[in-house]
């Protein structure tokens, strides 16, 4: 009997210990996982009980913040302009957060150790947590007019306009969109229809297409294979290069034509059996050129390499990647990193955070971004430029761009999509853009309306700004 109660005493010890050990172990190493897990409910009503921190633009307006409402929760996220914001600030839901609010969540819920003496003073002293305040980099007067111009084109779309010089992000649009505040709600019922219907949505509201949606940049791509073709030393803008109206693709019975099937004719070549001008061929924009050009270039087999020098077969990009082909270009080769925050401030106004322009790469000399430079330049001024015709929106604003008609779909049996990408002014760039429209047919049609809002909107406001 005493050997017995021995055994069933040892395993009573031993499972006193294995909680001992769990309950430690949890407080010890698990108790940050759970205070921030979706099921505490303490930590849930907490977070609303301290006022988050803005978010405001470069030029200090306010596109997030947290509204004061009495009752069980003291403070809800309110997003006073809406969807023109979204696919910036994203949203701060009960159950959620994506866009800046998720990804400097800690510094806005005031939960970041660089600011855990200030929770301290406040502490002692009686005052409320309050969280930082994240600027962003992004100009309101530019996001506006992205915004705007995205959606007159009744399309799905994005934009996106950067500071060639330092990468800071001065417009990120995306079209269609949706209303954050929608997803802000603390009441559940009305979240939950909030989110269905935009899940559920044909029109994807949600889909970021500035930033995650890939699209043919078409024609665009003619900037990176003019690239490649100067920096091999052996053309300029002014080597002139075989243009014929058709081009026979090897080991295929595929042929490469320009638009409409004419031929790349500067006067000299009416036949299509002649030469002509790489900046000519790049202002009307020829295929054949470019897609010869791209074969003898290399890279791959020699048909495929043809339809991707003119952004074609395989070849995606964002909108995002696609305001930094002309970023590159107008800061003489040099790529700065992309980023949308400036600075964050503390609640007692000193400066926890600045970020510091930095390069990503050297895409290309000085000399070669100025050659293609010139020949982006002749697209918009020249009468027979593929972009010319936006001349008319500019206000007397100097653009170099490139336009895209990027075919899509399964045999490209899909709308084509329209491009640009651009920066001005030609000889002092202060913004680089791109934009695609998707099902928009030209570039020139739809695009390049749109980045002309865009740089016509901020240029203006540099100009009238005494800080500029």
């Amino acid at each position: 009997m005493n050997h017995a109660l021995r055994r069933v005493s040892l395993v009573c010890l031993a499972m006193f210990l294995l909680l001992l050990v769990n309950a430690n172990y949890v407080q010890g190493f698990e108790a940050g996982k759970l205070a921030d897990g979706p099921g505490n409910g303490r930590t849930f009503a907490l977070q609303y009980q301290y006022q988050r921190g803005s978010i405001v633009t470069s030029d200090n307006v306010t596109v997030a913040e947290s509204k004061h409402i009495g009752g069980v929760y003291s403070y809800q996220r309110s997003y006073p302009a809406g969807s023109t914001y979204a696919p910036v600030t994203g949203y701060d839901s009960p159950y959620n957060k994506t866009g800046i609010e998720g990804a400097e969540d800690k510094l806005l819920a005031g939960a970041d150790p660089r600011l855990a003496v200030r929770n301290l003073i406040d502490l002692v002293t009686g005052k409320p947590r309050k969280g930082a305040t994240v600027q962003l980099t992004v100009n309101s007067v530019a996001q506006q007019a992205a915004y705007k111009a995205l959606k007159a084109t009744g399309l799905p779309g994005g934009a996106v306009a950067i500071d060639p010089k330092t990468g800071g992000i001065l417009a990120l649009a995306s079209y269609p969109s949706f209303n954050p505040n929608k997803l802000a709600t603390l009441n559940g019922n009305a979240l939950n229809q909030a989110d269905k219907k935009y899940l559920n949505s044909p029109q994807q509201p949600l889909l970021n297409r500035a930033i995650n949606e890939t699209f043919p940049p078409g024609s665009t791509f003619k900037i990176v294979t003019s690239s490649a073709a100067f920096s091999s030393g052996k053309y300029t803008p002014d080597s002139r290069y075989y243009a014929p109206t058709n081009l026979k693709l090897p080991g295929t019975t595929h042929e490469l034509i320009n638009f409409d099937n004419s031929p790349c004719n500067d006067g000299s070549n009416p036949t299509g059996t002649g030469k002509v001008p790489l900046i000519f061929a790049f202002t009307v924009s020829c295929n054949t050129v470019f897609g010869g050009l791209g074969q003898h270039l290399g890279g791959a087999n020699p048909d495929y390499t043809a339809y991707s020098a003119i952004g074609q077969y395989n070849d995606t990009v964002t909108p995002l990647q696609e305001a930094m082909f002309a970023a590159a270009i107008a800061n003489h080769g040099t790529l700065m990193h992309p980023y949308l925050v400036q600075k964050v401030i503390a609640p007692n106004l000193s400066t926890l955070v600045v970020t510091v322009p930095s390069r990503l790469s050297r895409t290309v000399s000085p000399a070669v971004a100025g050659q293609v430079s010139r020949m982006m330049a002749d697209v918009v001024a020249q009468p027979y430029g593929t972009a010319h015709s936006m001349v008319a929106n500019l206000g007397g604003i100097t653009v170099a761009g490139k336009t895209g008609t990027a075919q899509n779909g399964a045999n490209n049996t899909g709308l084509d999509d329209a491009v640009f990408t651009g920066f001005a002014p030609v000889a002092n760039p202060r913004i680089a853009v791109g934009v695609v429209v998707k099902g928009g047919g030209l570039g020139a049609d739809a695009s390049a309306p749109v980045a002309a809002a865009i740089i016509k909107a901020y240029m203006n406001y540099l100009n009238s700004s005494p800080k500029r």
